[in-house]
């Protein structure tokens, strides 16, 4: 059974893309924790960051470069979840993209 990220990737779920090329996609957050919140994945499932292999990080770093261009933010805060009791809910890696053009992110407690 396909995971809800695989299910975007393939179209079966519709998704308001930020930007997309061979290997990557990265759309808008349906459930935004900042003014400015995207998600970006590889097409190919990776359970998460664990189980990526280790050349996927290069590619998707100037991936993401391409994406905050294209959104036109400059700031911005990357993260990413590896596990349940890590805040992972949805088991395909992803990193979030989150920015306030119009001030500052704050930093929530953790624990």
């Amino acid at each position: 059974m396909d995971c809800i990220f695989c299910k975007i990737v393939k179209g079966e779920i519709p998704s308001k893309k930020v930007l997309e090329n061979e290997k990557f996609l990265a759309f808008y957050d349906i459930n935004p924790s900042a003014p400015v919140h995207i998600l970006i994945i590889p097409k190919e499932h990776y359970e998460n960051f664990s189980t990526t292999p280790s050349e996927i990080f290069c590619e998707i770093s100037e991936f993401i470069k391409e994406v905050a261009k294209e959104v036109k933010v400059k700031d911005y805060r990357l993260i990413t979840n590896n596990g349940k009791s890590a805040g992972q809910e949805i088991f395909h890696f992803h990193i979030h993209l989150l920015s306030n053009p119009n001030g500052k992110l704050k930093w929530p407690k953790l624990v």
